[in-house]
């Protein structure tokens, strides 16, 4: 599922591209069987390289699959089963091997889920970023209104009422906007060439935006009498976020450090998870306005957050089994290098799931 969004801001919609089947001409992802000698997401993104001419971070864990049958020439018609991969755009060519056999077209999520026949991929569609809708990220007078209407308990009158001496939710959400910003510089960093420079400088700028942020929220905590959670609970959280991109600006660090200019395979793979965690990250935030309302999508955003950290343990162990396989013996110094930055892209994760942690707790205690 190729996609892309106008900018790093947390309501920024998000765009998906199609291409057209080449017999029926109709709308679909780029898609195709695995490739021998690729894994499931490799042969995804090569497939989209190939039939759509895009380019970019693709995260090994499915954001789901749906099914749909297949006209073979001899007649018959079988079910198929898709896995459905997100790919962060980075690079759209101008030329491609089917350029010729498909179009391709860039469509709205809602668009894109009214485009495409399968009624399972078009719930998929929808559900990448089901939260898009303007409401959810309102808080005006309406939004209370249908609060108070459908009878929530005492706590969420007296919520409804507090004092917003501090808007710690445009805080969360101007940090997440570092996040998913420092994600994509740090995608691109790994995919090598030129312009390295650049990204480790970006990630770096988007870490020292995120100190001013967390000190920001710091303060706020101090001053303003009545807050929308725990203090704790806001410290926490908010840590937890700084903590990521924390980690994503050491792992350019050691990048530039050592002088690193090319990187496995299994590297650009967690820094894909990196990608679609801050992604999810994004449209989880916007919801804590109101967690009693959004709770169900808050627990499905935290749970994929989860299911990525365990595909990113699975990718740094086989990752590192493969380097030591190479250079451990031959190439100690690549060997030593190339772990630490493995061991940096871990933790990046890792901190990631932290986040989903906190939201967790705050879920719990408050829907």
């Amino acid at each position: 599922m190729p996609y892309r969004s106008t900018s790093s801001a947390i309501d920024a919609p998000v765009s998906i591209l199609l291409v057209t089947s080449r017999e029926t001409k109709r709308w679909v992802l780029p898609k195709g069987n695995v490739v021998k000698g690729l894994s499931p997401h490799a042969s995804a993104a090569h497939e989209a390289e190939e039939e759509a001419g895009v380019i970019g971070a693709i995260c090994p864990a499915p954001v789901g699959m749906y099914r749909y049958r297949k006209r073979r020439r001899n007649g018959a018609s079988l079910m198929l089963e898709v896995d459905v991969f997100p790919l962060a755009v980075t690079t759209e060519l101008d030329e491609w091997d089917e350029q010729d056999q498909r179009d391709r077209q860039w469509f709205s999520l809602t668009q894109a889920a009214e485009a495409v026949d399968e009624p399972e991929l078009r719930a998929l569609i929808r559900n990448f970023r089901a939260s898009e809708a303007s409401a959810i990220l309102g808080s005006g007078i309406s939004a209370h209104a249908r609060r108070l209407k459908r009878g929530f308990g005492m706590f969420h009158w007296f919520q409804a009422l507090l004092p917003k001496q501090s808007n710690f939710f445009a805080l969360f959400e101007a940090h997440a906007e570092t996040l998913t910003a420092g994600s994509d510089a740090l995608a691109r960093l790994l995919q090598g060439g030129a312009g390295m420079d650049d990204h480790i400088r970006e990630i770096i700028e988007r870490e020292h935006e995120a100190d001013n942020i967390i000190r920001e929220v710091l303060q706020s905590v101090r001053r303003t009498f009545l807050t929308p959670f725990d203090r704790s609970a806001i410290i926490s959280l908010i840590s937890s976020m700084d903590d990521a991109i924390d980690q994503m600006q050491q792992t350019a660090g050691a990048i530039e450090l050592y002088e690193v200019k090319e990187f496995d395979q299994d590297m650009r793979d967690m820094a894909a998870i990196i990608v679609e965690a801050a992604r999810v990250l994004a449209e989880a935030l916007p919801l804590l306005r109101d967690i009693s309302a959004n709770a169900g999508r808050l627990h499905e955003l935290t749970e994929r957050l989860v299911k990525m950290e365990g595909q990113a343990d699975q990718i740094h162990a086989a990752g590192l089994k493969a380097l030591f396989k190479a250079h451990g013996e031959s190439n100690t110094l690549r060997f030593i290098v190339s772990r630490e930055i493995y061991s940096h892209l871990e933790k990046v994760v890792d901190r990631f799931e932290d986040v989903a942690n906190e939201i967790d707790g705050l879920v719990i205690d408050h829907a």
